[in-house]
């Protein structure tokens, strides 16, 4: 019985061992090279559009060299690839790092840009979930309050627009599902929203008439009546306008600015 425990716990550590040298002879080996030769190789790949390829050996820069000026540029071009290859969780992680450590830099402002793009362009159709799109309006607002007269500013000013535009779509959706159900007081916190801080969109207009409609529903017909006037008084020649105004006609109400709206001091 001892004999053969033994025999067991011999095949046992002999499995391990081979099982140790398997995987040891799979791995690449640690060779430490130059930053240079590191990085130039990462810029061939590149240009060879070979962008995963040249992550890892940025990486690699930063990793065998992390005090090395090779090592800066290094994590900024490997956020870079990352970004190439849509791996934008890798690329946000190498940009906050690089703009942790090297906030004076004189690529900084591309860095932040950059890191606005990686949760631009996870932007999804208003039926999903928004945070990438919260998370890219965050970004780039921030890229025009800290670099206003740069190119990347001027950029991010016009994806902030469509962003806004995208968020005012979401609130918009989701309004119209209340209304289609009968849950107008959830609906019209929905388009409240949209009035409010949305209203350079062009989601305004429906949002102002979901809100005459919702509002006669509920027999409110002042604020009814009010968000009728506000948009006839900003859109006039909308459809939107023209369905309000149809809906409070067919009970004898026309648009009409109500004192003491919550609307009274909306554009």
């Amino acid at each position: 019985m001892i004999a053969r425990r033994s025999h067991l716990a011999l095949a046992a550590a002999l499995g391990a061992l081979l099982l140790l040298l398997g995987c040891t002879e799979d791995e690449a080996p640690y060779v430490e090279r130059p930053p240079e030769d590191l990085y130039n190789d990462a810029l061939v790949q590149v240009r060879a559009d070979e962008h995963l390829k040249a992550a890892v050996l940025f990486d690699e820069v930063e990793r065998q060299h992390p005090y090395s000026a090779w090592a800066t540029q290094a994590q900024l071009m490997s956020a870079y690839s990352y970004y190439q290859v849509n791996r934008y969780d890798d690329a946000v992680i190498a940009l906050d790092r690089f703009i942790e450590l090297h906030p004076g830099n004189k690529d900084i402002a591309y860095a932040y840009y950059l890191k606005a793009l990686c949760f631009y362009e996870q932007i999804v159709d208003v039926g999903r979930e928004q945070s990438n799109t919260q998370s890219a309006l965050d970004t780039l607002s921030e890229v025009v309050s800290r670099f206003p007269d740069t190119d990347y500013a001027r950029d991010a000013r016009l994806k902030i627009d469509l962003t806004r535009d995208h968020l005012a779509g979401k609130e918009m959706e989701v309004g119209r599902f209340y209304l289609d159900r009968g849950h107008h007081l959830a609906a019209i916190n929905r388009f409240r929203v949209v009035v409010e801080q949305y209203q350079t969109t062009t989601h305004v207009p429906e949002a102002l008439h979901r809100l005459t409609e919702a509002y006669l529903a509920l027999g409110v017909i002042d604020e009814a009546q009010a968000a009728a006037a506000v948009l006839g008084f900003n859109y006039p020649g909308s459809t939107w306008y023209e369905y309000s105004y149809e809906l409070l006609a067919e009970v004898n109400l026309k648009p009409e600015e109500k004192e003491g709206s919550w609307l009274g001091g909306t554009p």
